[in-house]
């Protein structure tokens, strides 16, 4: 079975529906396309969840990285450098900071260490890369997803109307 990069199954498109009844009834195959469009709507909705969060990550480790290398650039002055300290998302206070060589990184998980600038600027640098690719991937799986959950819905809906033609066939042979 097809995949995309990432392992997500492609869904097969049903093209002769006639053909591919004889294998299975009616509500076996609209059970099984009914239960692949939900699985890919699962997927989708993690995937969007992937994507709002890491659209939320990046701009802050693109700033966290815009101040290192501001701090870098003022290593060698000597002068303390005045600045605004966000504490909470309305709240900032007044911080002079001391020409240094080391930052603290929040981490997460209640996890902060000190970094050397170059080391900062490198871990972030390669924090927001990977941001970028995992965020590329997710957008990538979306469109993709969303290709695949119209394909089970387009199939659902062939194999349900082949069903009532049948039917009103059957019917109708039945009745003359």
């Amino acid at each position: 079975m097809e995949a995309n990069p990432r392992g997500i199954p492609k869904a097969p498109f049903v093209d002769n529906v006639d053909q591919y009844m004889k294998t299975d009834t009616v509500e076996t195959t609209l059970r099984k396309f009914t239960e692949a469009a939900s699985k890919y709507r699962f997927m989708e909705n993690s995937k969007l969840q992937q994507r709002v969060s890491l659209e939320q990550k990046i701009p802050e480790i693109k700033k966290s990285l815009d101040l290192v290398k501001y701090l870098a650039g003022k290593r060698g002055s000597g002068t303390p450098v005045k600045t605004l300290f966000e504490v909470n998302d309305t709240l900032y206070a007044h911080a002079t900071i001391p020409p240094t060589d080391t930052v603290n990184l929040w981490l997460g998980a209640n996890v902060m260490l000190e970094y050397t600038l170059d080391e900062a600027n490198d871990l972030l640098s390669s924090k927001l890369d990977i941001a970028k690719t995992n965020l590329n991937e997710a957008i990538e799986d979306l469109e993709f997803l969303r290709d695949q959950i119209t394909t089970m819905e387009v199939n659902t809906a062939r194999v349900y109307n082949w069903d009532v033609k049948r039917r009103r066939e059957e019917k109708k042979d039945t009745t003359a």
